[in-house]
Order: structure tokens, then sequence, then C-alpha cells
């Protein structure tokens, strides 16, 4: 189906960086397992939508258009102002990747979930979370015992 380019303007224009569906639909699901977390962390590489700073936790939703999930296949769907778009996508890839690699070199655990998984893989995504925080809460127990000897 073809839209004018008002309603494609319009629709483009409503889409939010912060506080979109799937990072609260994450975020209270974490927090009713328990979890305490920051969102949208500024002083954190990359701004990462939930973050544990104690644990060096990042995490970070993303919707599949945006961030370019199969984008290889999907890249000859995009007609309008098509240049502009795959300019667009490839350079938001190739940030994610560049974040992903600082927040490591730093010490970060990163996890990345799509939106499509957030919306129907929602346990599977928590399960993950939470596995990353004993990983990093176990590694933490074994580095103080080290500093102990």
């Amino acid at each position: 189906m073809k839209r004018s380019p008002e309603l494609n303007h319009k629709i483009m224009s409503s889409i939010r960086g912060k506080e979109t569906g799937i990072e609260i639909r994450l975020r209270k699901a974490l927090y009713q397992k328990g979890l305490r977390y920051r969102k949208n962390t500024k002083y954190i590489y990359g701004h990462p939508d939930i973050s544990m700073k104690g644990l060096k936790i990042a995490i970070f939703c993303d919707s599949e258009f945006w961030h370019g999930k199969n984008f290889e296949e999907n890249e000859a769907k995009l007609t309008t102002n098509r240049d502009y778009w795959v300019k667009k996508i490839r350079r938001n890839i190739e940030r994610d990747r560049e974040v992903d690699e600082r927040l490591a070199a730093e010490g970060y655990t990163v996890l990345r979930f799509w939106g499509g998984d957030i919306e129907k893989k929602l346990d599977e995504c928590v399960a993950k979370v939470l596995a990353a925080v004993e990983e990093r809460k176990t590694r933490l127990l074994v580095e103080k015992a080290g500093e102990q000897d």
C-alpha cells in the first residue's frame, strides 16, 4: 500500500527515541523480577536504554527498521527517499557495532534485543538479562575473593 507523503511524514515524526513501548515493556518485566536499573543513561557510552552500572550491564532495545534487522534482505524494499534511508540505517548498524565494541572494552556486558523479540518472547529476553546479572555477580565475588588473598 502506497502512503501519501503527508501521512508518511506524520508517521515518521511520531516515532520516539526514548520511552518506546518495547523499552517500557522490558523494564516493567525486569522490575517485576526485582531488578533495579537506570534508563537512558547519559554517562555510559551509547546511552543504553537500560543499564546497571555497578554490574556493568548495558541493554539496548532496538527496533527492526531503525537498527537494520535483516537489512541486506530488506534494503530492496526501501523505495521512498532510498538514498537517505540506506545511508542512515547502515550508519546505525555501524554505530551499534562501535558502541558494543567500546562498552565491551570498558568491561560491560552488552545485551541487544529486537523489538519483535521483546514483544513475542519477553520471558526469553528477561531470562537472558537475569543470566547476565548472575554471571556478573559471580564474577564480582570471584574478583573480591582474589583481592583478599
